[in-house]
């Protein structure tokens, strides 16, 4: 049994940040270098393989909204950072936790989000967005029916109004437009081939100064039987 019917099996509405970028990952789509850790020890030793500075995260199905609750420490730089953030992290829920996520942390001001809902008029859509601090209030979205090749892929980045942000943008390089779209395409196919999967939701798709995306977050939401 897979980590998704395991999950539909036990009733959960979601998979962890863990389980559903693990899974994300398998489609192909890039994520954060990322252990997650039972003790502190393993926390410490994890933030030295991944490398400094690292971010701390409770980790549970539960857990949907770690930055409403406390549960996360972020621009952690050393090895005693992380032993009190793992303290702190721990201590702010009652959860039973899956663990706390040792997880990269990524650089770069440019952020978008990706995801997969489920309309009853049209079936399987894919979402990409404007993400930060703003994404809320500027409402810079698109839609589209999966499936889809990778023109209409690329039609979704330019319909974005933010689309020059993508661009050459304050001595950054030009993002990856290309893992954009195969990101985009991959979550059709998700929707499509596995219909257990409510939604998705990619939030951050980090983009480095080199041009580079990835996904900082993920969440999966699960049909309930």
């Amino acid at each position: 049994m897979n980590p998704i019917e395991m999950a539909i099996s036990k009733g959960q509405r979601a998979l962890s940040e863990y389980q559903s970028k693990k899974h994300l990952g398998s489609f192909g789509i890039p994520i954060t270098r990322e252990e997650i850790v039972q003790t502190v020890d393993e926390a410490i030793n994890a933030s030295k393989m991944i490398g400094f500075p690292v971010a701390l995260k409770a980790c549970s199905p539960e857990l949907m909204h770690k930055s409403e609750t406390g549960c996360i420490e972020l621009g952690l730089t050393t090895p005693e950072a992380v032993q009190s953030a793992y303290k702190r992290v721990i201590e702010k829920t009652n959860l039973t936790l899956e663990g706390v996520l040792v997880q990269e942390m990524l650089q770069g001001p440019r952020e978008i989000v990706a995801g997969l809902t489920r309309d009853p008029q049209f079936g399987t859509c894919v979402m990409l967005g404007y993400g930060g601090v703003m994404a809320e209030i500027l409402k810079d979205t698109v839609f589209r029916i999966a499936p889809f090749d990778k023109i209409e892929a690329m039609d979704m980045i330019d319909e974005l109004k933010s689309r020059a942000m993508l661009d050459t943008f304050r001595g950054q390089q030009p993002a990856d437009l290309d893992m954009i779209c195969r990101i985009l395409m991959s979550m059709g196919q998700i929707g499509i081939q596995q219909p257990f999967i409510k939604e998705i939701d990619i939030n951050p798709l980090m983009i480095s100064p080199t041009g580079q995306v990835k996904a900082a977050d993920a969440l999966i939401i699960l049909e309930r039987k």
